[in-house]
């Protein structure tokens, strides 16, 4: 993992992987090289999740065994995760404000019935922002820094189901940020993460 910090006036620091991002051929639930989310019974691709992370394994189609059944929206706990377009089969975890009815707690994952993913949708981005950043031997760094696109779409975490879409999620490059997890070094981009004021709304929506 590479992590790039923002200080001051636009210059930050740089720690960067040895070797380069691979560029990303497929994501999300569906693909070729993905198990496709809809079995109702638990198979090869079912799971038992040790922490709040291994929900993202929805994503990717699996069924989560110790997760809350689905039983509608009414009292529904939900995480959301979101990968990028570096890497497609990787989903991390993204903020849900804690004041929701179906916030949970990372130590009570188990009470989670409805994972969100994001998925990275290309095309249309839109114009870039440079970001110049400072490394650790002192070389500057420039990036393009893309505004994004993601599609939101809610499956039963128990059972990999699809039970809901929640539509396009824009997110603008309109500053540069403090903290960029991803890049790639060979095109010199990191793409804007997902809006989470727009995640929190379309939450609101299919949960209410």
């Amino acid at each position: 993992m590479l992590l790039l910090v923002l200080c001051g006036a636009g210059v930050g620091f740089v720690f960067l992987d040895d070797d380069p991002v691979p560029s990303a051929t497929s994501s999300g639930p569906g693909t070729d090289n993905t198990p496709t989310p809809g079995k109702s019974e638990p198979g090869d691709n079912a799971v038992t999740a040790r922490y709040e992370d291994d929900l993202g394994d929805v994503c990717e189609g699996r069924q989560i065994l110790n997760a809350a059944p689905y039983n509608g929206p009414s009292g529904a706990k939900v995480h959301t995760f979101a990968n990028t377009p570096e890497r497609p089969a990787s989903w991390s975890s993204t903020s849900i404000a804690s004041n929701k009815p179906y916030y949970a707690k990372n130590t009570d994952f188990t009470s989670v019935s409805v994972v969100g993913c994001l998925e990275f949708v290309g095309g249309g981005e839109g114009t870039p922002r440079e970001c110049t950043y400072t490394g650790t031997t002192y070389n500057r760094v420039t990036l393009d820094y893309v505004p994004s696109r993601y599609k939101l779409t809610f499956y039963a975490a128990k059972t990999a189901e699809k039970i809901g879409d929640g539509g396009t999620v824009s997110t603008p490059a309109t500053r540069c940020p403090t903290f960029i997890s991803d890049y790639n070094k060979t095109t010199r981009r990191a793409y804007a993460s997902p809006d989470t004021d727009i995640i929190q709304a379309a939450l609101d929506k299919f949960l209410s």
